[in-house]
């Protein structure tokens, strides 16, 4: 394999091997600590613009398959991993090194992922570059200094459909025989903002016909579609960027039962009159507690985020629904009255593994006339 260096912004050098394509790599630098699932962390439109460091030190051993990917490309710009293992699964399409050449995505692999997500963690997460090239360690850095700083970033309209589209897909059995998709009771128009196709399985699994439309889409050309409901989905960037989410989303709150994930739940915040801001390091992996305040629980979830929202700004406007135990941050917040809800992590990933599936039932609750729980 050929040398390959990671050059953070702050002068910090990461030298290893290069995997994958051997074009360079340019993005935020991240972490996330999920110990499997790559692929469809790779493939999430919320990773628009970021090179994605793992923290579990052994990447590639279930090899890569068309099922598992959450979009029709990988979003990610860049791998980092401590050791490249061998495909030895029997769903295995591709090895992840022929997958992200194919994709012309550069990787990393040799390198102190400990030392790297340490880092991160005490320096916050910053501008990178993975290369292959024969140029200085400080043309790297400047390289790196110059990549666009993710505060201000409008991605989700970049990576939303272009088209209104219909989806009536339920969750698969990828171990059993094929299960019956339950009938349509509700039609649910989901705003795109990057989003997860496993969302949309989700939505069928409880009885949803799902219309999705482009993030530009204004709230009267959803209500044109007369919607039992509205769905936000999640997305990359900065929520404050989003062009006319907010406005779009405030005419509708208290129209249609609205349910938000993750970019979704900011925006939602945000068309509440909340604000957002961007984290530290931010959220990312499948280990996170949070702790549901109207029953007490504590989901196990996944997450995958770098703003969050500031909860003194919700203020009479909305409640906290629930709370991540690990900082305290906002994980969910609902208007009962206006029949709005979102949560700031990902419900569909499964990481519980059905710690938190109840939301999208929540949200069929909601549409057929249960009032949220207060």
């Amino acid at each position: 394999m050929k040398r390959a260096v990671l050059a953070l912004a702050d002068g910090s050098l990461f030298e290893g091997r290069a995997f994958g394509s051997l074009e360079p790599a340019a993005g935020e630098v991240v972490f996330n600590t999920s110990m499997s699932g790559y692929q469809e962390i790779l493939t999430d439109p919320s990773y628009v613009g970021q090179i994605v460091t793992m923290s579990t030190p052994q990447i590639g051993n279930v090899g890569t398959n068309a099922m598992d990917e959450e979009s029709s490309r990988p979003h990610a710009t860049g791998l980092v991993i401590r050791e490249l293992s061998p495909p030895s699964n029997y769903r295995s399409e591709a090895s992840l090194d022929a997958w992200l050449a194919r994709w012309k995505i550069g990787g990393l692999e040799g390198i102190d992922t400990r030392r790297l997500v340490r880092h991160l963690r005490s320096h916050g997460s910053q501008n990178g570059v993975i290369s292959t090239e024969a140029v200085s360690d400080k043309a790297l850095v400047e390289r790196a200094r110059a990549v666009p700083s993710m505060e201000g970033l409008d991605l989700a309209t970049g990576v939303s459909t272009r088209e209104r589209y219909e989806w009536t897909t339920a969750t698969p059995n990828l171990f059993g025989p094929p299960t019956p998709t339950p009938k349509p009771r509700f039609h649910v128009v989901a705003i795109d903002y990057g989003l997860k196709k496993a969302m949309l399985q989700f939505l069928v699994d409880v009885g949803c016909r799902v219309t999705v439309v482009p993030a530009g889409t204004t709230a009267d050309e959803v209500l044109a579609l007369s919607p039992d409901g509205v769905f936000l989905t999640n997305g990359p960037g900065d929520p404050a960027a989003v062009k006319g989410a907010d406005r779009t989303v405030a005419a509708l709150v208290g129209k249609k039962p609205l349910f938000g994930i993750c970019l979704g739940h900011q925006i939602l915040a945000r068309a509440l009159g909340g604000s957002t801001y961007k984290m530290k390091f931010g959220h990312r992996g499948a280990n996170q507690p949070v702790k549901d305040l109207s029953t007490t629980k504590v989901e196990i979830t996944s997450q995958n985020h770098g703003f969050a929202v500031d909860a003194t700004s919700l203020s009479g406007k909305a409640v906290v629904t629930h709370l991540n135990l690990n900082d305290q941050t906002v994980e969910g917040l609902a208007v009962p009255e206006a029949r709005c809800f979102s949560v700031q992590y990902h419900p569909e990933a499964s990481p519980g593994p059905h710690d938190a599936r109840y939301l999208f039932q929540r949200f069929a609750d909601l549409m057929a006339g249960t009032p949220l729980p207060r």
